[in-house]
């Protein structure tokens, strides 16, 4: 192997497990089989562009990376770390962008001219300001995803104007709002075969998505057409089952004829599960070969989907099929690499609606576009966005809703958060953890989570399927009021800390059973890996509970009624979720939910991350943190993945 500068920097970084073997590699395999002479500007492109497909960012942006070397190499924010990061920032110091990019784009290993059939392992793309290096497959996913929605937007369907404004009218008829943002998104959304429905918590995307199949479903028997193939699905099992609640609760309340509700779907499946997974493979059944027999598809949680699933899902609709995301834009973005929603709606706050789009929304819905949102250059991407801006959940907490803003605007500081938590003491919780270590968050927990544990406490007399259900869904409900929530995995209040905090402080409570095993009566547990012959997708929550004659079964609820019981011996890939990671809580509600913060501060700490706690939250939140310091550094970091979709 050549000798290098860089190499011998990666390789040492590799032994001090600051970089991945995997980012190392691609390196030394450059280095090994290039045609060109090994050059420590490729080599460290090559490691680095892997390093931050690890950290979810889907390409290299060489000058963010000139500008600030020290956000790579990881977020452990140890000492080893740290002194790699100085050893990367002295090893750029000589580059300039311009340099950099000269270097890699005159590379036999690098495709700048962005072939759509090079087999080289890198393209550089981007703009000589920006320029963006990629892994192949990653510029691939993110080509395929652009050039999807840019055919869709150019190739709008032929709606019957009349048809449309009367439906309208009679899906709004109640309607109050001035502008009627749900209103607003249905034309949007019925005017383009590709369309983004955002909004936070309690705006309404599920009542709105709802109303919009059943305007879609209307005009098509105006037409006298058969009726629209409609999927619903969404990134996790989790989301999946609690979109399925909403959509039947939501279709019930539609005034609409009857014959349009029943064409309505009501069963939601995962992405995985409908693209077709495929044992021991990357492909799914459905691609561009034998796409889905379907009309449109709906993506709740669309803020979960990563690059990759979403590429694969566009490649798998006919091109004619619409496609409808939903999701609130300003939630953590997916633990894969890419934060699509994220990238699309960068400009769905400011609406860019052009003037001429505003008359045609007026002149079919009555509503008026403020001339705030309005913009002569707006592009094609910008009128098929809408975002929601009323929130109805909070309406009864407004210090919940208030809190959320407040950490989403990414300028307050701790004493604001603070402040806001005083304000409502009611629903609003602060425990500071300095003065009154681990016990504050042990009582917490068993008044949070006694409601649970008591209702197992009393199992059904009969062993009937009926009457076993009726108590696990007993169970469910009293869960679902309490959850505690971390952002890290590891360290004094990270996720496996905390999960062992909490047991024993249940145990001490005598509201559980030392356990004797792994598996035992009130363990809640999450299943981490999908498993398709149980049904079983990862986020999904189940209760252990031991039935009537002492054997242990393992309860998932499936939809409001059906309950499915399981063997442990039957489950793999679970765990404990006394406390649960942020991410892993994403498509939830709990009526309270608490958040640990750690000890330091971290990357991984942002205010996306806070956001998308304090929203789980229907009526009551507490913050478990433990100085300001910490809270603070999370309220102003702010997500930024490198990608360049949409970047135009």
């Amino acid at each position: 192997m050549p000798n290098s500068t860089v190499l011998s920097h990666l390789q040492r970084w590799a032994e001090q497990g600051v970089l991945r073997s995997l980012d190392l590699g691609f390196s030394q395999f450059i280095a090994e089989h290039s045609s060109s002479p090994s050059n420590d500007a490729m080599l460290l492109a090559a490691a680095l562009v892997s390093e931050r497909n690890g950290h979810g960012h889907v390409c290299l942006d060489l000058a963010a990376c000139l500008a600030n070397p020290k956000s790579m190499l990881g977020s452990s924010g140890s000492l080893i770390e740290a002194t790699a990061k100085q050893e990367l920032a002295e090893l750029l110091s000589s580059y300039s962008v311009a340099s950099w990019q000269q270097a890699l784009a005159e590379h036999s290993a690098v495709d700048a001219e962005q072939r759509p059939t090079g087999n080289t392992p890198f393209v550089l793309a981007g703009c000589s300001k920006q320029p963006l290096f990629y892994l192949r497959r990653y510029w691939h996913y993110e080509q395929r995803i652009q050039n999807a929605i840019q055919q869709r937007l150019a190739n709008p369907p032929m709606v019957n104007k009349a048809a449309l404004s009367k439906l309208l009218q009679q899906l709004f008829a109640q309607s109050t709002q001035q502008p009627d943002w749900q209103k607003i998104a249905c034309f949007s959304a019925a005017q383009h075969r590709f369309a983004i429905i955002t909004g936070g918590p309690g705006t309404g995307k599920t009542t709105t998505v709802v109303r919009l199949l059943a305007l879609l479903q209307g005009l098509r028997e105006q037409e006298r057409l058969p009726p629209m193939r409609i999927h619903l699905a969404a990134p996790t099992g989790k989301a999946a089952a609690r979109l399925s609640e909403s959509i039947s609760g939501s279709i019930a309340e539609l005034s609409v004829d009857n014959a349009i509700k029943r064409q309505l779907p009501a069963e939601v499946s995962t992405l995985h599960r409908l693209l077709g997974t495929q044992p021991n493979s990357r492909r799914f059944r459905h691609h561009k070969g034998n796409p889905l027999h379907t009309d449109c598809v709906v993506v709740d949680e669309a803020s979960m989907m990563d690059v990759e699933i979403m590429a694969e899902l566009v490649d798998a609709l006919p091109p004619n099929a619409r496609l409808i995301l939903l999701g609130d834009k300003d939630q953590l973005a997916s633990v894969e690499a890419g934060s699509v929603l994220g990238d699309l709606c960068q400009q769905a706050e400011q609406g860019h609606y052009t003037p001429a789009y505003a008359k045609r929304i007026h002149a079919l819905t009555g509503e008026t576009i403020a001339s705030e949102y309005i913009n002569e250059r707006g592009s094609a991407l910008a009128q098929a966005i809408t975002m929601l801006r009323h929130s109805y959940r909070f309406s009864a907490h407004p210090g919940i809703g208030k809190l959320a803003s407040l950490a989403n605007a990414g300028t307050a500081n701790a004493a604001d958060a603070l402040a806001c938590i005083a304000e409502h003491p009611n629903t609003l919780h602060a425990l500071p953890l300095a003065n009154q270590p681990p016990q504050a968050l042990q009582q917490l927990a068993v008044a949070g989570y006694r409601g649970y544990l008591q209702a197992l406490a009393k199992p059904p007399q009969s062993s009937t399927p009926e009457a076993l259900n009726q108590w696990a869904r007993q169970v469910f409900h009293k869960h679902s009021e309490f959850q505690i929530l971390t952002a890290v995995r590891r360290g004094a209040f990270g996720l496996e800390a905390t999960n062992t905090l909490v047991s024993t402080a249940l145990q001490r409570a005598n509201l559980l059973h030392e356990p004797t095993s792994n598996w035992y009566h009130g363990r809640p547990v999450m299943v981490t890996q999908n498993n398709y012959s149980l049904r079983l997708m990862n986020g999904d929550v189940g209760i252990c509970m031991a039935w009537p004659d002492g054997s242990l079964r393992v309860a998932f609820p499936e939809g409001k009624e059906n309950v499915r019981w399981f063997l442990p011996s039957r489950l793999v890939g679970v765990e404990t979720v006394f406390a649960m990671t942020v991410h892993k809580s994403q498509g939830s509600e709990f009526g309270h939910t608490v958040l640990v913060l750690p000890e330091q501060a971290n990357p991984v700490l942002t205010k996306e991350l806070l956001y998308t706690a304090i929203t789980r939250s229907k009526h009551e939140f507490s913050l478990v943190y433990s100085n300001d310091a910490v809270l603070t550094s999370t309220l102003k970091r702010k997500v930024s993945r490198s990608s360049g979709l949409m970047a135009t």
